[in-house]
């Protein structure tokens, strides 16, 4: 039960972090030790599973796919999405600068984590780093798409890509799903639901995205989880890169270059270098610092916690 609500905890951790645009719930995963067990555990849904189904065998499927670890994972994650999907709204628009310097410790200070599993550095492992830090850095600046259709086949697709992205350190699901413009009609769909006002035309959208999420989640997963098996390192490596290349979007201190008066989803944010005679600034960095010094923390006690766990094994 302990460990049920650990992972509970940890799911609901990734789900708070897959609402913030620039943040990825694959980063926390990473934070708390669980990645490549997650990756491996939704990789199993697969023929061989099919097979302990058709012959009855539930216990083997169940133990297949890690069943139990999933469902207190994702009830977590679901229970962290609905549950502070109008206070990360609150954040953004109302205390953005803030909000971001916390999470731009925790990120910069998981790439730290990340580095730290690479045990012997060697070039191939640089040009990785360096990959990834590009590509990333590409992907956050990108602009969003204005007019995005509304089609249930695009939400398929918003899905499909979103939750491939979602589950990759350092590229965010929500902000790819900013990059393809849905990313407000998501969440407001959420909310409405939350308080039980939503209409059946977007209740039946919200259907095809988390269809296509399903898609996505279970086809990349096995992808990641054979480049893991194999190029393990360089995978790790490449991951840091994108990490470190995603602070480009959460940095903390960004001036407002709409040309015009409108919506908080549909403003243009240039960043900019902190204004150090301010006292939010210094607010700001002190956030970033705590939340820095907090992953790392974090990290020491999961080693800790594994270390010991080892041991009673013995």
């Amino acid at each position: 039960m302990k460990n049920d609500l650990l992972m509970v905890a940890r799911g609901f951790l990734m789900g708070g972090a897959d609402i913030i645009p620039g943040v990825s719930g694959g980063t926390i995963a990473l934070i708390v030790g669980i990645y490549e067990r997650l990756v491996k555990a939704i990789s199993h849904f697969d023929l061989t599973l099919l097979g302990h189904l058709k012959r009855g065998d539930f216990a083997a499927a169940v133990e297949h796919v890690d069943l139990r670890f999933l469902a207190t994972l994702f009830l977590g994650i679901g229970t962290g999405i609905v549950s502070l999907a109008s206070l990360m709204h609150y954040l953004l628009e109302h205390q953005q600068q803030h909000t971001m310097a916390v999470f731009f410790g925790l990120i910069l200070g998981s790439s730290l984590i990340v580095a730290r599993l690479i045990p012997e550095k060697k070039a191939v492992h640089g040009i990785c780093l360096l990959i990834g830090i590009v590509v990333a850095y590409g992907i956050v600046g990108l602009p969003m798409f204005d007019n995005p259709p509304e089609h249930d086949w695009y939400f398929f697709f918003c899905g499909v890509i979103a939750i491939s992205a979602m589950i990759l350190p350092g590229i965010s699901g929500s902000f790819i799903l900013l990059i393809l413009g849905t990313y407000h009609t998501i969440t407001g769909y959420l909310r409405a639901m939350l308080g039980g006002s939503i209409e059946l035309t977007q209740l039946g959208s919200l259907g095809w995205f988390a269809l296509g999420a399903l898609v996505g989640l279970i086809g990349f997963s096995k992808i990641l989880r054979w480049l893991l098996e194999r190029y393990e390192m360089l995978v790790l490596a490449t991951l840091c890169g994108f990490m470190l290349g995603s602070l480009r979007r959460i940095w903390p201190f960004q001036v407002d270059r709409t040309p015009e008066e409108s919506e908080f989803k549909l403003k243009v944010f240039e960043n900019t270098f902190p204004d150090l005679s301010a006292g939010s600034t210094w607010f700001s960095l002190l956030l970033m610092l705590v939340a820095f010094g907090a992953v790392i923390l974090l990290d020491r006690t999961q080693r800790k916690y594994k270390k010991q766990e080892q041991i009673e094994n013995l």
